[in-house]
């Protein structure tokens, strides 16, 4: 038995003791890490040096503490892209890349699209749109100083612009008012009272993880602020926990400014994110219109512009 089959198999082992479920997949990856061989070669990868073996053995106590692998080894994979994430930033889910296939889908044949990624953390929304689709001017949006510095550094050659700013504020962005084409967001939406994995409550933000009692403080303005941003007939995107999949679509229709509401489940069958297009012909709710011109508000929030 090779040594890197006896590393791993010792990794699969503590880490299964510790109640870990993906325990053999944590130990390769954290192996393809410490080693670097590819996952797919370490099979057949020939003994390593005494202080790979070290590192990788390092790495594996850490994640029996619940690190997550993610921080372990400061790369997060999303579509295409790996970002660079680790304290402070949350890590992306495989299921956001639905949501971001619903909204590519949505820009098909829009020539210079305009893109808000709300919430966007390390960017792995807004930078997907970014790379993807040719010719988009992309917004993210992240209050966050942390994640901030996350989404920087993933930014930078992208074109993606980066605002400094609380996605809940009512004056975000509104010289972007009715011009934008797409709005997406993956907003901080379990319930304060829900439980959750050792890895979420003991190292990633809290602040981009719980959304208050019911889950929905952030997605409600969000909806709202977003009709604003939105062009007649522009899309918007939000992802939501499994138990929203009726609160967030009601949110949607009692806004008053959308139609075509749906809501979609994730590859496993849950509820994951609602969509709803924006009104041509709605003046918008009863406390007033959203301005579908673009005006003045001060200031503002602070915009970097990477697209250097």
């Amino acid at each position: 038995m090779s040594q890197v089959h006896e590393a791993i198999a010792e990794a699969t082992q503590k880490l299964a003791d510790v109640g870990i479920d993906s325990a053999r997949v944590d130990a390769e990856l954290l192996a393809e890490f410490a080693l670097g061989v590819p996952r797919n070669r370490l099979p057949i990868a020939a003994d390593p040096p005494p202080e790979r073996l070290d590192l990788l053995r390092r790495l594996v106590a850490a994640r029996a503490t619940r690190v997550p692998v993610q921080y372990l080894t400061g790369l997060a994979p999303f579509r295409y892209l790996e970002l660079a994430v680790g304290p402070g930033a949350f890590i992306p889910r495989p299921e956001t890349e639905l949501l971001v296939d619903w909204g590519l889908a949505r820009l098909a044949g829009i020539e210079e699209p305009i893109v808000v990624d709300l919430a966007s953390g390390s960017g792995a929304i807004a930078l997907a749109v970014a790379t993807e689709c040719h010719g988009a001017t992309v917004y993210a949006v992240e209050r966050s100083t942390s994640a901030l510095d996350w989404l920087r550094r993933n930014a930078a050659g992208t074109g993606a612009r980066i605002v400094a700013a609380d996605v809940t504020d009512p004056a975000l962005l509104t010289e972007l008012d009715g011009r934008v084409d797409l709005v997406l967001c993956n907003p901080p939406y379990v319930p304060d009272a829900n439980p959750v994995a050792p890895e979420v409550s003991g190292y990633e933000p809290r602040e981009a993880i719980f959304g208050g009692p019911d889950g929905l403080t952030v997605i409600g303005p969000v909806i709202a602020r977003s009709a604003g941003l939105l062009r007649p007939g522009g899309y918007l995107g939000i992802e939501h926990d499994d138990s929203q999949g009726e609160a967030v679509p009601a949110l949607l229709r009692a806004d008053g400014r959308y139609e075509e509401i749906e809501d979609h489940r994730d590859l496993a069958g849950r509820p994951r994110f609602a969509t709803a297009r924006r009104l041509a012909d709605c003046s918008g709710p009863a406390s007033g219109a959203a301005p579908a011109v673009p005006r003045s508000s001060g200031p503002g929030p602070h915009r970097e512009d990477l697209s250097q």
